[in-house]
């Protein structure tokens, strides 16, 4: 049995709840005994009663009644990871500092588990990022299933709050690739359609509806959402290679918008229906057929202000195996188009 601590909240372990806190600390203490030593006074803030849910900030002084003495905490084991799953998400690193990762995400890569996912995810594989650090990474935003490209995680829970935090305010820039069917007319727009969830479906079962901006108040379940749309090229009438940038950021909200302007994206069999999986004499007919399924949709990139260095930096990310294909089908080169059409011809 431990003596009576008084700990300081460190600047690293920033601003969150008490409970949080000392159980971050102490991984063996369960929510109830957080509880009970608050409830009782033991465990008190800066020389005063607490709750659980107080938040505690870096300075504060906390006093941590006798615990119980168990092991300390050791990292966590990667032994229930693969070696190939290790080299996978090791080499899906863009780029590395003390304060965060920047991963490729592959197509097909569930960013966190849930309803149908399984074990193998961004999140569960973080135990590969830790690079000698006590934590595993923190991912501050997700890719859906089956789209790829540019993922941040944070390695420390400072960070993670200021990039969500950042996210939140809409101050970084994102720009997706998608192959869609099609060409939209105009070249260049916004898409604004409300979106809401459709009954049933959860995870990556759940399906968005798209809500007419005028009817937004007879869906009050609907919230906005804004799309920008660029097509960068175009294959006859059947296809475009377009930049997309999410002003809002919902759940599907690309797919759902492309499709609800007839265009959806190629290999996208939630939205697209057999528009996009090209049944029959559909938007591939004549090109011979040697276009993956998959879904052709990829977060390109993303700019932000770093969380520490305040430096602004632009991450981007190649393409997924399948999409290179169909751009190598199509004569398409990536460096053939603007980095940012939105800025280049606004």
């Amino acid at each position: 049995m431990s003596g009576v601590q008084i700990l300081t909240v460190t600047d690293d372990e920033g601003e969150q709840r008490l409970d949080r806190w000392l159980k971050r600390r102490f991984p063996q203490i369960t929510q109830g005994a957080v509880e009970k030593m608050c409830r009782t006074g033991q465990l008190r803030v800066d020389k005063g009663r607490a709750k659980a849910s107080d938040r505690v900030a870096p300075g504060m002084e906390i006093r941590v009644p006798p615990l119980p003495d168990t092991p300390a905490p050791t990292a966590p084991s990667l032994g229930r990871i693969t070696h190939a799953d290790v080299k996978m998400i090791q080499d899906a690193i863009l780029f590395m500092d003390d304060h965060m990762i920047v991963l490729n995400k592959p197509a097909g890569l569930p960013s966190q588990g849930g309803s149908g996912q399984g074990d193998r995810h961004v999140d569960g594989l973080a135990e590969a990022l830790m690079f000698g650090y006590k934590e595993k990474p923190k991912l501050v935003h997700r890719l859906d299933k089956d789209t790829s490209g540019v993922l941040m995680l944070a390695r420390t829970d400072r960070v993670a709050r200021r990039l969500s935090e950042a996210l939140r305010h809409h101050a970084t820039r994102k720009i997706y690739w998608a192959l869609v069917a099609g060409v939209p007319n105009p070249k260049k727009g916004s898409i604004k359609f409300g979106l809401m969830k459709a009954p049933g479906g959860r995870g990556e079962g759940e399906r968005m509806l798209c809500v007419h901006p005028a009817r937004m108040d007879d869906h009050p379940d609907a919230k906005r959402a804004q799309t920008d749309y660029f097509v960068l090229w175009f294959l006859g009438s059947r296809l475009s290679w377009m930049a997309l940038e999410p002003v809002t950021g919902r759940t599907h909200q690309l797919r759902a918008h492309m499709a609800e302007i007839g265009h959806p994206i190629i290999g996208d069999g939630k939205y697209g229906g057999s528009q996009a999986e090209n049944l029959g004499d559909g938007w591939g007919a004549g090109i011979g057929g040697d276009l993956s399924r998959k879904l052709h949709l990829h977060a390109r990139s993303l700019t932000l202000e770093h969380p520490v260095t305040r430096e602004i930096l632009t991450f981007t990310a190649p393409l997924p195996e399948h999409m290179a294909r169909t751009w190598k089908a199509l004569d398409w080169k990536e460096g053939d188009v603007p980095a940012d059409p939105f800025t280049v011809f606004r």
